[in-house]
């Protein structure tokens, strides 16, 4: 009974959040034909598309995560120092210490698992807000980087681990991914309509359905095609999609997901329902920190150095990320599909800016402005959003 209730409210929480989806793609468009036409067709190149998704991947992969922190009421604003820290752990185990590229990994990763058990159990079994903890723990590892690169640039990196930072997939498997991703988009559409026949909520013609899912395909098959006409898509951008889907999995389709969003929406009622809050709060912040790892990875590789100033100020962006494609910052409410619009939405601003030889503080103030947008809209949007939890 109770996973009937929680999949009815996600449905009704997911109309919802396709009207801000579409409006968000709506915004993205617009900005792409006005840097495009401000760029004299530049910006909409194979080249600067290839590095503009590139460079989103890396905010793209901790916003996954950071969805989930949200969405249990949470946040978490060291991960930023966190990927730095890991990132420069990698490139000092295989600078000065030698090690392959598979050791490294492997640490790092683990690094980051045991980082995040640590300061989300601090946050679940203390009465320390996260914030505080996660603030106090962006400055220690803010710290452990100047301790762990001693200030200077810690290069080159062995060139195995350089392929997840800087290299691409063929067109071939290009087109296989296209494919793929256009089919499982079909029998996404399929069985979320089955679902809504179940609670007969159906209210959708199916012609509908398929315009949606034929606009989305285009649009995953155009890009792919784009890519592919420059050198084919970024490794770190198929390991970001692959990360989507595997997050949006454990959100939408697992006990874990849902005990997420529950606690989330009203943390007394998951208590009383039998959650166990402070063991599933403690496993968010745990996969929070594994995201940090891999970004922290993906970032030395791309960069083929550990530095000083690795992942500053990067938090802010997944948090954005995570707010700007429909994370509600009171938490129960968001996607992890969003979170990649919301940083598509900022590396469009950065990248567009920069071919405009535009001063950085105006992408900082547009950044603010958008971000101060969407949590308004949620805000003016909370009645509704209750109105549907009833």
């Amino acid at each position: 009974m109770e996973n009937q209730v929680l999949e009815r409210k996600k449905l009704f929480s997911t109309e919802k959040f396709n009207v801000r989806t579409y409006t968000m793609i709506a915004a993205l468009i617009i900005m792409w034909i006005g840097f495009t036409y401000l760029t004299d067709g530049f910006f909409i190149s194979a080249r600067n598309m290839s590095n503009l998704v590139r460079q989103m991947a890396i905010v793209g992969i901790m916003g996954t995560s950071m969805v989930l922190v949200i969405v249990s009421g949470g946040i978490d604003l060291s991960v930023g120092s966190v990927m730095g820290f890991l990132g420069c752990i990698a490139a000092a185990l295989q600078v000065w210490g030698g090690m392959g590229t598979f050791e490294v990994i492997a640490i790092c990763l683990a690094s980051g698992l045991l980082i995040g058990l640590f300061q989300g159990g601090l946050i679940a079994y203390t009465d320390v807000p996260p914030f505080i903890i996660t603030l106090g723990g962006s400055l220690v590892f803010r710290g452990a980087v100047l301790a762990v690169t001693r200030g200077t640039t810690v290069a080159p990196l062995q060139k195995s681990l350089l392929y997840f930072g800087q290299a691409y997939v063929s067109n071939f498997v290009g087109i296989i991914i296209a494919v793929g991703a256009v089919l499982f988009l079909l029998l996404n559409e399929l069985s979320k309509r089955k679902a809504k026949k179940k609670y007969n909520s159906l209210t959708e013609p199916i012609g509908s359905m398929v315009i949606r899912w034929l606009v989305f395909s285009s649009i995953i098959s155009a890009s792919v095609l784009v890519l592919n006409s420059y050198k084919g898509i970024p490794v770190p951008v198929l390991l970001m999609f692959i990360l989507v889907v595997i997050f949006s999995f454990i959100a939408e389709k697992t006990n874990f997901g849902r005990r997420i969003y529950a606690i989330g929406g009203n943390i007394d009622a998951a208590k009383y329902s039998g959650i166990n809050v402070k063991k599933n709060i403690a496993m968010v912040y745990c996969l929070n920190g594994l995201m940090a790892a891999v970004a922290g990875l993906i970032l030395a590789a791309r960069l083929n150095a550990g530095t000083p100033q690795a992942g500053i100020n990067l938090e802010l962006d997944a948090i954005a990320a995570a707010v700007i494609g429909g994370t509600s910052m009171t938490g129960g409410v968001g996607r992890v599909s969003g979170a990649i619009l919301g940083a598509l939405i900022m590396a469009t601003i950065d990248n567009g800016m920069s071919m405009m030889n535009l001063d950085a503080y105006w992408q900082y103030m547009v950044k603010g402005a958008i971000l101060i947008t969407a949590v308004w809209f949620d805000i003016k949007t909370k009645k509704n959003s209750t109105k549907f939890k009833k």
